[in-house]
């Protein structure tokens, strides 16, 4: 069982930056990949970036390539999403999402292979 907290969502005008945060508790953090998707109104939930368990592999959706990052502190139970060059179409409610099963090295892009969501966090981007 892992649950997941997500926090720093908000509203920013067009260029602005925020870092989202999730705080993970339950199972070792160590031992589970993480993923950053998102949602806005009317459209499926995408995938953002993930993050394998070790934090040494990435990988990104063209979308927000060189705009975003994705970090995590195994020590702090917590992986964050840097969020630079914010655009209008990054508003979405962000989830975070964890993959337990013990692939080391695998930071999977889809939302099918992740077990446990967060609640979500509001970004809104302003013109």
């Amino acid at each position: 069982q892992v649950q997941l907290v997500e926090s720093g969502g908000g509203l920013v005008q067009a260029g602005g930056s925020l870092r989202l945060s999730c705080a993970a508790s339950g199972r070792t953090f160590s031992t589970y990949a993480m993923g950053w998707f998102r949602q806005a109104p009317g459209k499926e939930r995408e995938f953002v970036a993930a993050i394998a368990m070790s934090g040494g592999r990435t990988n990104y959706a063209d979308s927000v390539k060189g705009r975003f990052t994705i970090s995590r502190d195994n020590a702090k139970n917590t992986v964050y999403l840097q969020m630079n060059s914010l655009k209008p179409e990054d508003t979405a409610v962000y989830y975070c999402a964890a993959d337990l099963e013990f692939r080391p090295y695998y930071r999977g892009s889809q939302a099918r292979e992740y077990d446990y969501w967060g609640q979500g966090t509001q970004v809104t981007v302003s013109s």
